[in-house]
């Protein structure tokens, strides 16, 4: 009979009680074991949660205090040696340095790189690897919470990043493959297996994500030496997990690998379920993906019993096609959504229960078969609301015309009017957007949000914090300001509560990095802009001083990948339809006077295609879209975009084709590592590679600014380098703010310094 699970849940808690945690652990409010007993108490109760929902069997070991790539390095004493001491002193304070940074007096440590898992909005900490690492099995957190799991009377599943998508994930110091590593790594696995079978496990589930990507001869290699020789293990039954696409050319390799049973995703590709089936050798079971861990639509049931039943006795699990760490907790406290759009999302534990009605139904229950139809009756209204279509926004899309996305003079000639306009000196010093969103702006907007304080006085409030904003700058030295964005709650939520065809959440929380958690917006429909959205402040800000004041964005491409998106028409129609929005609010910041206007791009690379021969489509329509919003200003007006924490290497040339006046990038954690692109292209517009990474509370000091600012001109011309932090500064403080942006303004004053003597 086949049973109910999922691969892991989301691990923040419905109302973010480990982030909560974790913030007054770091401030020390809070002692580790208070820590501890959070994380204790959440496992307990998702394990309990899905359980209840109709899950058969559960995972464990997919909890992390902060990443499960993290886990995964300190599991097997991957610990870069800057970090060994103070891991050694106190594993806490050391698992936490690798991932926020470390400054102690004694010591400074840099957090370790983060870039994008996958083509999620999920950041993964990226091990760094010696070339003669040494892998041994340190701590027991596998162990633990199976141990945690069968004291409740619970059979958990362990779940483990496999070795090969575990070395790919990584990087080594000294620039070689990590693939080389797989001999030194398979031991410390071999020896976990064994501790976990004895431990009670009778299987473990193997995250190889790597297995949807392109491969070559020495990445299937590396997958046939792994698990032959995991195999030879005196282990538990062994799963292997595939998710976030088709496996491709890769189903063969997949489904011959020594394991008992392969779980492959039937929502991004439900057609790979033809090729699978005649490929896995008969003593192999399948979990099947057939609820998406993704997004937080309800399934079409039909479509997925059908996957069900063509699969067979084959099928061992039904389960989502992914981990549910990218879907908000639970429906059932959503109280204040409009009765259509609740009927229509399903969070992670009505995506467990739908799974069961479809286990359920497989057995033919006749109460499962009428609850189906009541789903698929459901489905159909949604997808025939009017709620979702807007005929203006589709006529308006049908009438855009190349011209529309080009800019009317090229770049050189652009350049000569915007210097001329905005009169900047050498290496202009500029920020990304957001200052500091103190525990007064929070309570402020809470109050005001609770109807505790009124329209005027809240305003007020938010005139006062931009003004400060802007002293400090100016204080500072900051050639091109920002308003801070004290009045945004967030750079999409904030754009979706004004534009029509979204909706939004009071628990839809997701983890984006450690604490870190966001709410993505609900894009159901049409999108419409109803009016200007940040002209009002940005004018605001424009008057309080001579400076340059940037107005300030998030691009079409971000706002699309950071939401869940609608699922009844094409990405790509979705993402103009919010580049038309954007274009007229483009078009009102010119006319307000605004000389500067960034529209923020992080998520581009995010949502490229993990498949090569996927990428030029997918470019064509998100590079479109870029434009579409940015195209329609005048050469005076200067055109910025922000991309943080992902590859630009292989896109170089379609992060060009934007045609972006200056682009800012994150490159402080990379060490500018990401300028690589930049030299093999000679990227010919502005660049403001970041100097100051924000996502660690780490201040860095003036010289090591210059020395990364040095590195920037090894490869760039002068009159392109902008000089700005990796990111926004909502999430830091304002004396580490103060201190970084004196340092960083420092760093570029010398610099125009150097430059001047070198000319004379």
């Amino acid at each position: 009979m086949i049973s109910v699970t999922h691969l892991g849940f989301p691990r923040i808690g419905a109302r973010r009680e480990l982030k909560l945690a974790l913030e007054s652990f770091w401030k020390g409010d809070t002692p580790a074991q208070a820590l501890h007993d959070t994380a204790h108490g959440l496992r307990e109760r998702h394990w309990q949660l899905a359980r209840q929902a109709g899950a058969d069997v559960v995972p464990c070991n997919d909890f992390s205090l902060y990443d499960h790539v993290l886990d995964t390095a300190v599991l097997f004493d991957a610990i870069p040696a800057p970090y060994r001491e103070v891991y050694e002193e106190n594993p806490l304070t050391g698992y936490f340095a690798l991932a926020r940074g470390l400054q102690d007096g004694r010591r400074d440590l840099h957090a370790l790189e983060m870039t994008k898992w996958f083509d999620t909005n999920y950041h993964y900490l990226v091990p760094q690897f010696e070339r003669d690492q040494r892998f041994v099995l340190r701590g027991d957190k596998p162990l633990a919470e199976l141990a945690q799991a069968r004291a409740l009377g619970i059979q958990a599943r362990p779940v483990l990043l496999g070795p090969v998508s575990f070395l790919k994930l990584g990087k080594r110091s000294d620039g070689g493959d990590p693939r080389e590593l797989l001999d030194a790594l398979l031991p410390a696995y071999a020896e976990l297996l064994g501790k976990l079978k004895a431990a009670g496990a009778d299987w473990v589930q193997l995250d190889e994500p790597a297995l949807v990507l392109d491969l070559d001869d020495d990445d299937r290699d590396a997958y046939r030496r792994a698990y032959a020789a995991l195999a030879e293990a005196d282990a538990p039954q062994r799963l292997l997990t595939t998710y976030f696409g088709g496996l491709g050319d890769n189903a063969a390799l997949a489904a011959r690998l020594p394991v008992q049973g392969l779980h492959v995703d039937l929502v991004r590709a439900p057609q790979q379920l033809e090729s699978v089936l005649p490929l896995l050798p008969d003593d192999r079971v399948l979990s099947l993906g057939v609820v998406d861990g993704r997004n937080i639509w309800r399934a079409d049931l039909d479509a997925a019993l059908s996957l069900a039943r063509r699969a067979g006795d084959r099928a061992q699990w039904l389960a989502p096609s992914c981990s549910l760490l990218h879907v908000p907790t639970d429906l059932e406290l959503e109280r204040k959504l409009p009765a259509p759009l609740r009927h229509w999302m399903a969070y992670a534990r009505q995506k467990i229960e739908e799974l069961r009605l479809l286990a359920d139904a497989l057995t033919g229950s006749a109460d499962a078969n009428r609850d189906l139809a009541t789903a698929a009756s459901a489905r159909a209204a949604r997808l025939a609301s009017p709620l979702l279509r807007n005929a203006e926004v589709r006529k308006r899309l049908a009438a855009v015309e190349p011209a529309m996305t080009r800019r009317a003079s090229p770049y050189p000639q652009r350049a000569k009017v915007q210097a001329q306009r905005l009169g900047l000196p050498l290496f202009p010093t500029t920020t990304i957007g957001s200052f500091p969103q103190t525990a007064e702006v929070r309570r402020a907007r809470a109050e005001h949000k609770a109807g505790k304080i009124d329209d005027a006085a809240y305003r007020t409030f938010l005139e006062n914090e931009t003004k400060l904003c802007l002293r400090e700058q100016e204080a500072l030295g900051i050639d091109v300001l920002v308003h801070g964005e004290f009045e945004r709650n967030d750079m999409v939520e904030y754009f979706g509560e004004q534009l029509d065809g979204f909706a939004f959440t009071a628990h839809g929380w997701v983890q984006s990095y450690g604490s870190r958690c966001v709410k993505p917006p609900v894009l159901f429909g049409d999108v419409v802009r109803p009016q200007a959205m940040t002209v009002d402040w940005t004018r605001y800000a424009q008057a309080q001083t001579q400076r340059p004041v940037k107005g300030m964005l998030t691009g079409p491409v971000t706002i699309l990948q950071w939401s869940f998106v609608r699922d009844d028409q094409p990405r790509a129609d979705s993402c103009r339809q919010i580049a038309l929005a954007l274009r007229q609010e483009v078009l009102d910041l010119e006319a307000a006077g605004i000389a500067i206007v960034q529209i923020d791009e992080p998520a581009l690379r995010e949502g490229l295609p993990l498949r090569r021969a996927d990428w030029p489509a997918y470019l064509a329509w998100a590079g479109e879209s870029f434009r579409l919003a940015a195209s329609g200003v005048g050469d005076a007006t200067q055109i910025h975009t922000h991309m943080c924490y992902a590859e630009f290497n292989d896109i170089i040339e379609a992060v060009a084709a934007l045609d972006a006046d200056v682009i800012s990038i994150e490159t402080s954690r990379s060490r500018m590592e990401l300028l690589d692109a930049f030299v093999r292209y000679r990227y010919p517009n502005g660049i403001g590679p970041g100097v100051y990474d924000i996502h660690s509370p780490r201040v860095p000091i003036e010289t090591e600014m210059r020395d990364l600012l040095d590195k920037a001109l090894d490869v760039l011309d002068p009159a392109q380098l902008w000089v700005n932090p990796d990111c926004g500064l909502k999430t830091r403080g304002w004396p580490e703010v103060r201190s970084a942006l004196r340092a960083m303004v420092q760093s570029a004053r010398g610099l125009r310094e150097q430059v001047a003597a070198e000319v004379e």
